[in-house]
């Protein structure tokens, strides 16, 4: 295996030598697969261990995905498609999928660590990457902070319904929104921090616990609801026409963002070629078919038009078909449990996107080094913990939070680019997985992101500008003259 910080040998990158020339030539130096692959799992200290089959790897993207999504988003998007947000469902998940397949075909070709990040280093240069890799941290980072929020809300609920008390609000929101600290998203993050240093077999473990039960929440509330589906409440199906079935498909495409984040376990996965694809699809056809179900059951047993747009949508569906309280406890635990496996995904993916990025030496060394013993990286972990449950105790997020979508469909369009390029420049590399119809439907992918991209408001572009424009200060400044392909030219 490879030393931390050494060049695998020539012979093992003849078509990834950096290119010789000016700093726009540096600029587009690619990092070849083999490279890629062969430091695969190697960290400062230590390696990351292959301990995650299919199943868990499946766990970690239905983790990421399947949460604070349809315990909210119903009540947004029903008041603008009616019966007919099934269907809207379907279009944001036939979206998704154009992304997913390209998502399946390089993790199954490239299985590393960093996801998209990595497929642009070995497809479209190290400033591609780099900037695929700053809106990964972007998308995670936030996200992490804001789903924490939306924890700490659903924790209130719960503790409102089951012991009558709830956590004073100086102390369950940040300054600017009431409160002074916002101690329940501080402590989820923490948490989370504590299952993943424990290892990634262990955290797996609890995500698939956690996974499991909110998976039983949302069948029980088909089951419950169901007694109450009336035939007419699906009529007339699409009483706003086409144009509010495809903006509540814009709406509900991001209740699918995360399904991409088993791409970030290839360096932990037993057998990542075959293993890494699978996960990616499968995790998108059950969160797919749940969506469905709950929606179908949803409108039915409430007429859309008295779908309110408030939070508890489910737990109010059960209480008018049940007469009961006991269920919004019921479906909040579920929430709580949910949500807090959202935290620990998203939270390990961020980790290893900064592993990846740190040792090819575009990131600090700290974020590469790996515990002995654990085979995790124990500083990188608790850095990014502490920085994001920060960020969630003490800074209302407001707009910012809408960064990671535009973050989120910058780096999907990059991956369809990506699988392009990759079948162009190295058409002879074993895929165990291949998109079907290239160049056809990454193209469709990458132009539907694009799509949602324009759909998003120009705050959000705003703060997106900003950030980029942070992240390539940072990268002229220490990346481009620490990565490991600038070593390398030396």
């Amino acid at each position: 295996m490879l030393e931390h910080g050494a060049a695998p040998p020539t012979a093992q990158r003849p078509e990834g030598k950096p290119p010789a020339g000016g700093p726009g030539a540096r600029l587009m130096r690619r990092k070849p697969v083999e490279w890629l692959v062969a430091e695969g799992g190697q960290g400062e200290g230590g390696s990351l261990r292959r301990s995650m089959g299919v199943w868990q790897l499946t766990m970690i993207s239905i983790g990421a995905t399947l949460g604070t999504g349809i315990f909210v988003v119903l009540g947004e998007a029903v008041p603008d498609a009616g019966p007919a947000v099934i269907v809207s469902f379907v279009i944001a998940g036939l979206t998704a999928l154009f992304s997913a397949l390209s998502y399946a075909e390089l993790a199954g070709t490239i299985p590393v660590s960093g996801s998209s990040y990595s497929y642009a280093y070995a497809t479209m240069g190290e400033l591609v990457a780099w900037v695929c890799g700053w809106c990964l941290i972007l998308e995670y980072g936030v996200s992490v902070a804001a789903v924490a929020v939306g924890w700490g809300q659903y924790l209130n609920e719960l503790l409102d319904g089951t012991l009558g008390i709830t956590i004073p609000d100086a102390l369950a929101a940040p300054p600017g929104d009431g409160g002074i600290f916002n101690l329940p998203a501080l402590l989820v993050v923490l948490l989370s921090m504590a299952f993943l240093l424990g290892g990634a077999k262990e955290s797996a473990r609890a995500n698939a616990i956690m996974v499991g039960v909110k998976i039983a929440a949302l069948i029980l509330f088909c089951a419950v609801a169901f007694t109450g589906i009336r035939a007419g409440n699906y009529t007339p199906f699409m009483p706003l026409g086409m144009a509010g079935v495809s903006a509540a498909g814009a709406t509900l495409f991001f209740s699918y963002i995360g399904f991409d984040a088993a791409s970030t376990a290839g360096e932990e996965a037993k057998n990542p070629q075959r293993d890494l694809p699978r996960a990616i699809m499968l995790s998108l056809v059950i969160v797919t078919a749940l969506y469905c179900l709950v929606a179908a059951v949803a409108v039915g047993a409430l007429p859309w038009k008295k779908f309110s747009g408030t939070e508890a949508a489910l737990a109010g569906i059960m209480e008018n078909v049940t007469g009961q309280s006991f269920w919004a406890v019921v479906l909040a635990a579920g929430a709580v449990i949910a949500i807090a496996s959202v935290v620990l995904t998203v939270l390990y993916g961020q980790t290893r996107i900064l592993f990846a990025m740190s040792r090819d030496g575009l990131v600090p060394p700290v974020f590469s080094k790996v515990h002995a013993e654990t085979g995790v990286p124990r500083a990188n972990t608790v850095i990014v913990s502490l920085f994001c449950g920060v960020l969630a105790a003490a800074i209302p997020l407001g707009q910012l939070a809408d960064a990671t979508s535009i973050g989120t469909l910058f780096a999907f369009a990059l991956v369809n680019i990506a699988v392009i390029v990759l079948r162009r420049t190295r058409p002879d590399m074993t895929r165990t997985f291949r998109v079907p119809l290239s160049p056809l439907f990454p193209l469709i992918g990458f132009g539907l992101c694009l799509w949602m991209m324009n759909s998003l408001e120009l705050v959000t572009w705003v703060v997106f500008g900003v950030w980029m424009a942070v992240g390539l200060v940072l990268y002229f400044a220490y990346g481009m003259r620490r990565s490991r392909l600038a070593t390398a030219e030396k």
